[in-house]
């Protein structure tokens, strides 16, 4: 039997360096399980903000809460940003087919693709430099004997057409837009001329939706017997590239005007409930008007998203009325004015993709047509609804709730009967409102798309507030006179290049107002592009079919956002209360 005391011993008997090491490697792991353990309690009770989840949270409730004193709003001249404003930036979709890599986005610089010829780059070197990157990021077909005649018609079905015009796109509009897909090319109307169509992003919007352009190409044969654009059209010249009418152009004694093709991506129709089954298997959230009618557009959708919010939190279908009201601050009558359609402001579409939601017509006909038919139906019972007549009945005690239809009703005095009193108090720490599922009409959009693309997507943008704001020297006495014609050459020589293509975006009424910078720049006014919107345009066509063939004003509200959305998309933007005047933007003494 070994006696414990040989092992006491021999340990004794170690040399000193060996101890050392022993005790110094107890002394490390001892330390390493300490530092895992203090890591481990701090990962667990820390919580770091997120500024993925908050900042947008964060900029709407800063900026709303500055205009809602006493639970009110304040009329305003600014468009709130909605969800493709506020979203991060979209990732390549597998489902964009022909995309051009980020490096052919990122391959060379914009300029004046009206004018756009080897005399007029900006130097031949940075050409050059653009053409070998786009050549390597596009390659360009292997020619064949037969195809290097200099003199030989240009072919515009042949793919080195395609490969010269994506060529030439990727350089000019690299940083502009990002260029989804492509047809193929169709000749223009004279030899050596190509129209080509394509489909594009806004680089500088956040949403995934999709945009149209169609252009002439003038080409020629190159030296390596390639095909090469010697000139290029504005945007949408190429007219035989164009999508086609989906029907004939009536016959009549008359000239009808010019056919416009509807946008085909718009899908806003109505979506029905189905059969009585689906209706009773539904869990539906009503909400009434309520004093939110008829107020500031912000107001309204401040609202709203509280409703389609507290419906998210309670799992449940919101009821929406596709009715809205548009203020008299918007409306050239002065006068409030109903019967506008949510559609022409808000992309209907993507709020059926991103919420539940059904049009309040189609939902209370139906609640109606099944509810007399529940007494005689086997297994009887009515649709079971529970009236709420106040916000104080906070969302958190409707959750539980059972009952097929949750009827919010606000009938009492303002501000008691706004919408977004629900979601205020306790209820704010649950209720999140979803800004990603409002986006802009994509009809309102489109016009922003093809005054940008008149300007070639190569623009400064300036906003001028004067309006109300420049007539109350209490509040802005400097206002006045800091955005007078002479004082806005003054300024804006000294920010932006000269000749540049300028657009000001304003609620100054008298057109020429602005003529003095015209000696300067390109001056570039919403009022210059009427025509997309008159009455023989895409949108007044698609308006009119949602209006049951009446047509429908361009009024206040969509100029504003039409002219908000053209200013972000400018590479230069100079803003009134920032760069302009002395003047705080909310009066005196609020900078």
């Amino acid at each position: 039997m070994k006696d414990p005391g040989d092992g006491v011993a021999a340990e004794r008997e170690l040399p000193v360096s060996q101890k050392a090491i022993k005790v110094l490697s107890n002394v490390c792991f001892s330390a390493f399980v300490l530092f895992v353990l203090v890591f481990t309690v701090v990962a667990i009770t820390y919580q770091p903000p997120d500024p993925w989840f908050d900042s947008p949270k964060a900029i709407i409730s800063k900026s709303l809460a500055a205009t809602l004193p006493n639970a009110t709003f304040r009329t305003d001249d600014s468009v709130l940003r909605t969800g493709e404003d506020l979203a991060s930036s979209p990732s390549p979709s597998p489902n964009d087919g022909d995309t051009l890599s980020d490096a052919s986005d990122n391959a060379a610089d914009s300029f004046d693709i009206a004018t756009a010829s080897p005399d007029t780059t900006d130097n031949a070197s940075a050409a050059d430099a653009d053409d070998n990157v786009a050549s390597v990021l596009l390659p360009k077909l292997p020619p064949s004997s037969a195809d290097c005649d200099s003199d030989a018609p240009i072919n515009c079905s042949d793919p080195r057409a395609l490969s010269a015009i994506r060529r030439f796109n990727a350089r000019i509009f690299r940083r502009s837009i990002i260029f989804v897909s492509y047809e193929k090319p169709v000749p223009g109307s004279s030899a050596g001329e190509c129209d080509a169509s394509w489909r594009f992003r806004n680089r500088l919007e956040k949403s995934w939706r999709r945009y149209r352009d169609y252009r002439r190409f003038r080409l020629a044969v190159a030296d390596n017997c390639s095909y090469k654009v010697i000139a290029a059209g504005k945007f949408h010249s190429g007219s035989n590239a164009a999508p086609k009418p989906l029907s004939s152009p009536r016959r009549s004694s008359s000239p009808a005007p010019p056919a416009q093709i509807a946008d085909a991506e718009i899908n806003d129709t109505i979506p029905t409930l189905g059969s009585e089954s689906d209706f009773r298997k539904g869990k539906y959230l009503y909400y009434t008007r309520g004093g939110d009618y008829c107020k500031g557009m912000n107001q309204y959708l401040w609202s709203f998203l509280c409703g389609l919010g507290e419906a998210q939190f309670l799992n449940r279908t919101l009821v929406l009325d596709l009715n809205i009201c548009l203020p008299a601050a918007y409306n050239p009558s002065g006068r409030n004015e109903e019967g506008k359609d949510f559609r022409y402001y808000f992309d209907f579409e993507h709020l059926k993709e991103s919420a539940f939601v059904v049009e309040e017509s189609e939902f209370l006909r139906d609640w109606h047509r099944w509810e007399k038919k529940a007494p005689g139906r086997k297994g009887g019972g009515k649709i079971t609804v529970r009236k709420v007549p106040t916000y104080r009945v906070t969302p958190m005690q409707l959750k539980k709730d059972k009952s097929t239809i949750i009827w919010r009703q606000f009938e009492g005095r303002e501000p008691e009967n706004y919408w977004y009193r629900v979601c205020e108090g306790r209820a704010a720490k649950f209720i999140q409102r979803p800004w990603h599922s409002i986006w802009k009409s994509k009809r309102l959009m489109n016009i922003v798309s093809q005054i940008a693309g008149r300007m070639d997507w190569d623009y400064d943008a300036v906003h001028v507030i004067r309006g109300e704001k420049a007539r109350n020297k209490q509040l802005w006495p400097n206002l006045d006179a800091d955005t007078s014609p002479g004082a806005l050459v003054q300024k804006l020589t000294k920010m932006i290049h000269e000749w540049r293509n300028l657009y000001i975006a304003t609620n100054e009424p008298f057109y020429n107002y602005f003529d003095k910078l015209r000696s300067h720049y390109k001056v570039h006014l919403l009022d210059d592009f009427k025509d997309l919107w008159g009455n023989t345009s895409e949108w007044y066509n698609e308006t009119l079919s949602l209006n049951n063939g009446r047509p429908v004003e361009f009024d206040g509200y969509m100029r504003v956002a039409v002219d908000t959305e053209v200013l972000y998309r400018a590479k230069n933007q100079v803003e009134t209360f920032n760069n302009l005047t002395r003047d705080c933007k909310d009066g005196i003494n609020t900078c």
